[in-house]
């Protein structure tokens, strides 16, 4: 698999949000400061509770198809490759991980067919943008941990993504669950959320290694960040955290990732969380605690090293 020099652009957009000026404009400077050659977009869909049975992605909530496919012909003319990550979302707040049914029916309450019903309408709607518009992976949702266990229907979900799509599939599952997930010797690259603290990469990188190698598959890092927020990169993963701004600390868990990642050939990439379709002033960046990176020192590290892969000095093809 080639490299991923990646990007999470405008995750979850709102629908017009692609076609707007603002948009282009931001793709522009992210090509500029990170140097990526890849870009995963994430067309959203809404349950209202981690417990419904429906999901939504035709509201203003979600891109459009005919946006979503004019950005995609966008990024492509401009050498850039593209994932598309259908992810579901809670409208009450509760994270996507925390979608739960029983395991056995129960007569009146919700059940699990109902939902992979669902979740399987909204990933194959998008599975056939994907074909159409010629997108280079597919990734089947993001970060559904309970849903995980339910082997069978996610491999009858990613055997009907391959009956629409023929690309790259993979999925993205969330931190520390890569050696849980049993499955995924039927997608083509596993993938999964680097959110791990900075004195904690190597050990995480030994454990997701061992997962790695048992099925074969490449692997890259279809999520990564870190706040710039005090405190921030020894839990990653916390939008929570509050601190003083620490842009040297975001800087330094980006590089302590990417040093890492030089010394395991099995990591083919990464795709940073995130950077947003409307920017923060260039002179607010100092002010700016969250994920994005734009005009910190986080985007020369990224910079730096997605220049070095490209120039094949780090990871070629694995």
């Amino acid at each position: 698999m080639k490299y991923i020099n990646g990007v999470t652009f405008a995750p979850f957009a709102p629908r017009g949000a692609l076609s707007r000026p603002e948009t282009r404009e931001s793709f522009e400077k992210m090509l500029e400061g990170t140097n990526a050659d890849f870009i995963i977009l994430v067309p959203n869909g809404l349950q209202d509770t981690p417990q419904s049975e429906t999901i939504d992605f035709t509201s203003e909530a979600t891109m459009s198809d005919e946006e979503l496919t004019e950005f995609i012909a966008y990024a492509k003319s401009k050498g850039v490759r593209v994932a598309l990550k259908p992810t579901a979302n809670c409208r009450n707040g509760t994270w996507r991980a925390h979608i739960n049914f029983f395991d056995e029916d129960v007569p009146c309450e919700p059940k699990w067919c109902n939902w992979f019903k669902a979740y399987t309408d909204f990933q194959l709607h998008f599975a056939e943008l994907a074909e159409k518009t010629g997108c280079d992976m597919f990734i089947a949702g993001c970060e559904m941990v309970q849903s995980e266990r339910r082997e069978k229907e996610w491999r009858k979900l990613i055997s009907d993504i391959r009956s629409v799509y023929n690309g790259t599939v993979s999925y993205n599952t969330d931190k520390y669950q890569e050696h849980n997930v049993k499955w995924w010797d039927c997608v083509d690259v596993i993938s999964s959320s680097g959110y791990y603290p900075i004195n904690d990469i190597d050990n995480q990188f030994d454990r997701i290694e061992k997962v790695v190698k048992k099925f074969g598959k490449p692997f890259f890092f279809a999520e990564c960040g870190c706040m710039s927020t005090e405190g921030s990169n020894n839990v990653p993963n916390d939008w929570s955290v509050k601190g003083e701004i620490d842009l040297k600390g975001q800087a330094d868990w980006y590089d302590a990732m990417f040093r890492a990642s030089e010394k395991r050939d099995w990591i083919s990439g990464f795709a940073i969380w995130d950077w947003s379709g409307k920017l923060y002033p260039e002179n607010k960046a100092d002010s700016n605690g969250g994920y994005g990176v734009y005009a910190k020192p986080a985007m020369k590290i990224i910079g730096d090293f997605y220049k070095k892969t490209l120039k094949g000095k780090v990871n070629k093809d694995g």
